[in-house]
């Protein structure tokens, strides 16, 4: 919702818990919430900007009104809902080939026709061939500016700049290949070369009907 332009693809899961006609069911009312919400947000960001707007100082609000300006200039477009059952591979697939399909729809991704610099493409390939090189630990993680510093040893990326690293971070974080939590403070000097590391670590934390598998402990 913070983010300008944002697309957003709703997944419904766990489809094979349902009856056919329950799917169809669940996923218009699904929908008809999401509906409601940006409504309701909508709605309420118009209120409080009316309300910084007739109040008796309003210069000394004007940082709030820009900032909720801003949020509610952010347009959303919510696509269609997609339901899957994740123990089906069939499924998966099918998920896989709609986010394909809508990625490459130049009026939701106008910057998908946009050409990268080369240097961008050589940084990537050279991330990837640390990511899997032997001396690269299982988790992936790695300080910013020893990343820097053995990208710098790549002959064509001799002159890497600090500035330019983040600008690709940023697009490799982007498309999944890296995360980097750069708006983080205490994760902005941290790379995760392995993000499916971090999926299997949050599979630990977050477990599906864990207060269930909890409870049925004696």
């Amino acid at each position: 919702m913070r983010v300008p332009n944002s697309v957003v693809l709703p997944v419904g899961t766990h489809a094979d818990c349902c009856r056919e006609e329950e799917v169809e069911e669940k996923m218009h009312d699904i929908m008809a919430k999401i509906t409601a919400m940006l409504m309701e947000r909508k709605s309420n960001l118009a209120h409080f900007i009316n309300n910084l707007e007739g109040s008796e100082e309003p210069e000394f609000y004007v940082d709030q009104w820009e900032r909720l300006k801003e949020m509610e200039s952010c347009t959303l477009t919510i696509l269609n809902l997609v339901a899957v059952n994740c123990t089906d591979h069939r499924d998966i697939k099918k998920l896989e080939a709609t986010i394909l399909e809508h990625v490459k729809n130049e009026e939701l991704f106008p910057e998908v026709v946009r050409v990268l610099p080369p240097v961008y493409r050589q940084v990537e390939a050279a991330i990837v061939d640390i990511a899997q090189s032997e001396e690269m630990a299982d988790h992936g993680m790695m300080d910013l500016l020893y990343l820097l510093s053995k990208l710098s040893q790549y002959k064509h990326l001799a002159n890497l700049g600090r500035e330019l690293l983040q600008d690709i971070l940023r697009y490799l974080h982007r498309i999944g290949l890296v995360v980097w939590y750069e708006e983080i403070k205490h994760l902005e000097s941290t790379v995760f070369l392995q993000p499916t590391f971090l999926i299997t670590m949050f599979k630990l934390l977050v477990r599906y009907r864990l207060v269930q598998q909890l409870e049925s402990i004696s």
